[in-house]
């Protein structure tokens, strides 16, 4: 697959699971992308939440995509974005109705912003179970 038919597939389906650390003991949690293109994997989450605390100890992580047959795996390294005009754009977004309460009620700061930049793809489907894994360059 190129990248564009992967950003494709993962926009179409935005939910996730998200493979941190915590220790040594792996985690991982349904998650929901904003949105993913040429310049990284854009997420979000709350400060007050222990995903938040694990990125900010180890930010190696890999989110999971179930895209109409195809298993999409992204590994990289996150960042946290501090970038008012994006978390605006968020919490103004049609598909981000559930952060409309932290806005009414000014707790915006409890909203965290990650990017995973410098990241790889393997893909997986039925068809190339046994196949070897390619990966592919995303952003």
């Amino acid at each position: 697959m190129t990248p564009q038919e992967i950003f494709r597939l993962i926009n179409e389906n935005p939910a996730f699971y998200l493979a941190t650390a915590d220790g040594d003991q792996p985690r991982v949690r349904g998650m929901l992308l904003y949105r993913a293109d040429e310049n990284g994997f854009i997420f979000h989450t709350a400060s007050t939440k222990d995903v938040y605390t694990q990125i900010m100890k180890n930010p190696k992580a890999e989110m999971c995509f179930s895209c109409k047959g195809v298993q999409i795996r992204v590994t990289g390294v996150l960042d946290q974005v501090h970038d008012e005009k994006l978390k605006a754009e968020i919490f103004a977004h049609p598909s981000r109705k559930f952060l409309q309460a932290w806005a009414e009620n000014g707790i915006t700061d409890l909203l965290q912003i990650f990017v995973m930049k410098n990241c790889t793809a393997v893909t997986w489907t039925m068809e190339t179970n046994f196949a070897p894994k390619e990966s592919v360059k995303l952003c």
